[in-house]
């Protein structure tokens, strides 16, 4: 299955932070918490390569904290970065966020050179929430779905502090499996770009096995850990329906609402604080993915130097896959 999620104004965004970034001192890249890897866009990679970064892991409320510990410890190992946690809504951490700047920057600061600080990252990630916070004032559309922000904006957060906004951009062709599923759970990725049972289908598989108490204690099905672990995905999210009320008729459930309950579930905290990949998952998942991407393209290439692809053909992207065979 394929997930990809690219509008429109997604692409002028792309050309916008590549303009933009030439005269920038420090790239905030938000994360979420319940998925570091996967909410951290490649291409961001590329637009602001040399300029000192501080990933915030944010929503880190809803996250599982021993996993967040690792991320920070991850990122912060790393080059000119720097990682710190917070819930956007919180003031006082929100506001760590100039003084790390400054600390990446320390050159920076007065009228003369005043901070200039681009925030980036996905859709629904939270800046439009953070930004709010910070100001301390509703300067930024916020909203629970994914593409608010629309446009570039510049906030001054002090007189020696300005903050260019830029809207989510997801990235441009998701090729690690495992990312795309976890960005469509979270709420990153347009409706319309997923199947709702499938995703439901891989958050069970990752739950079941990671955090099987909290599942019990959510849904009730006298099922013990190991249970949990050695029941299939689709029966699974078909006993959850059956006892939350999702029946369609003669008794059978529904098992499309069945899994928008355990999506809403996940994203609304319901089961508890939850990520869904360590760093060492991750990199895994990288590595497959990046391997497998390399294949594709070198079939590609061969296809085409054979011509049965011409140079002008664009393969179109899928949309609505059909869901995945119970595992």
């Amino acid at each position: 299955m394929s997930i990809q999620w690219f509008p429109g104004h997604m692409h002028l965004t792309r050309q916008a932070i590549a303009e933009r970034v030439k005269e920038i001192d420090v790239v905030i890249e938000m994360l979420d918490a319940r998925l570091p890897g996967s909410s951290a866009n490649p291409l961001m990679q590329q637009l602001t390569s040399g300029r000192p970064t501080l990933k915030v892991l944010n929503k880190q409320d809803m996250a599982d904290p021993a996993r967040t510990a690792l991320w920070l410890a991850h990122y912060n190992a790393q080059p000119d970065t720097r990682a710190i946690a917070l819930d956007a809504s919180v003031t006082a951490p929100a506001r760590a966020l100039i003084d790390a700047c400054f600390e990446l920057a320390p050159r920076r600061g007065g009228m003369v050179k005043p901070m200039r600080v681009l925030i980036c990252g996905i859709p629904n990630v939270g800046k439009s929430t953070l930004i709010n916070t910070l100001k301390g004032k509703r300067a930024a559309k916020t909203g629970d779905e994914a593409g608010v922000t629309r446009t570039e904006a510049r906030i001054a957060l002090a007189d020696d502090f300005y903050l260019y906004d830029t809207p989510g951009m997801l990235w441009p062709r998701i090729f690690v499996p495992e990312s795309g599923y976890n960005l469509a759970a979270s709420g990153a990725v347009g409706k319309n770009a997923y199947d709702e049972e499938e995703v439901a289908y891989e958050l069970i598989a990752k739950l079941k096995t990671d955090y099987p108490q909290l599942m019990e204690a959510r849904y009730q099905l006298g099922l013990s850990p190991e249970a949990w672990a050695q029941t299939h995905d689709d029966e699974l999210v078909e006993a959850i329906g059956r006892k939350r009320g999702a029946l369609a008729g003669g008794g059978r459930v529904n098992m499309q609402k069945a899994a928008e309950l355990v999506i809403a579930d996940f994203r609304a905290l319901h089961i508890g604080r939850i990520t869904l990949e360590t760093p060492e998952q991750f990199a895994r998942w990288l590595k497959a993915g990046k391997q497998a991407d390399a294949e594709r393209a070198a079939r590609k290439k061969k296809l085409r130097d054979e011509g049965h692809i011409s140079p002008e053909r664009k393969p179109k992207a899928d949309k609505r896959p059909s869901a995945r065979k119970p595992r």
